[in-house]
């Protein structure tokens, strides 16, 4: 068996736990698209974990059907009167890595050995824009950047793209095609930032793309919907792997 279908035999989510039953969210705090003006609730690892964790059913929850991680972003602060942070015009509900012993920001070097995210997914809803929303990302630290390294997009077509950022500085992505994946349909994608390569993959189809004047800032990893839209956006969550 390959490493990715062991990953994706995984075992039966638990419809009638919270998302924190069936995942192990110890790596992760969540960002919503509520809260104050220029400062979004965020909810602690603490909180999110086990059976009886934190969910709220506008936002953050568990299927009753299949026992999905759903995420779902109502609009942008014009049309949802959502919430965003101070760096961002877009509102989301999203993960963000944090140190599984402290719950604090944690961040890692792209020269070590092994940093990679595999998610399993499908995108229910994605707003009618190009870019759509955002699945994942990996992120430069706080301390360095307010941007991202790079950004992968979905949008209502099923377009998957990813856009990376050529400057520490931001504003200046490139963005790459990538496949096309039918709304409503399963797939898997993986972010891999590790020996100064960064390369992305859907259903195991691998690409390493171009850092250009980044130079392998500390970063951290991001998983969840990050609506660049005005309509509707919504992810269904079967599986989230993590290695370092």
């Amino acid at each position: 068996m390959t490493f990715l279908a062991a990953l994706m035999s995984g075992f039966a989510l638990n419809p009638s736990c919270a998302p924190g039953g069936n995942f192990d969210l110890s790596p992760w705090e969540l960002q919503l698209p509520i809260g104050s003006t220029g400062s979004p609730e965020t909810i602690s690892s603490a909180s999110l974990q086990g059976c009886a964790g934190w969910e709220n059913f506008d936002y953050f929850f568990t299927e009753s059907g299949d026992g999905a991680l759903v995420m779902k972003v109502d609009g942008s602060p014009a049309s949802s009167g959502c919430v965003t942070t101070p760096n961002s015009l877009h509102c989301r509900t999203e993960l963000r890595e944090v140190n599984p012993s402290t719950g604090a920001a944690a961040s890692w070097s792209p020269n070590a050995a092994t940093n990679r995210m595999i998610v399993e997914l499908a995108v229910t809803e994605a707003d009618n824009s190009e870019r759509g929303t955002v699945i994942g990302q990996i992120h430069i630290d706080d301390s360095v950047s307010s941007k991202p390294v790079c950004e992968l997009y979905y949008n209502s077509n099923g377009d998957i793209s990813i856009g990376v950022e050529q400057t520490r500085s931001g504003g200046d992505e490139i963005f790459t095609s990538l496949r096309n994946i039918p709304i409503g349909t399963v797939f898997t994608y993986e972010l891999e930032y590790y020996t100064g390569l960064l390369k992305v993959a859907i259903n195991g189809d691998f690409q390493t793309l171009d850092t250009y004047e980044l130079d392998a800032p500390n970063s951290y990893f991001k998983v969840g919907n990050y609506n660049q839209g005005s309509s509707l956006s919504d992810i269904h969550v079967f599986s989230i792997f993590l290695e370092h």
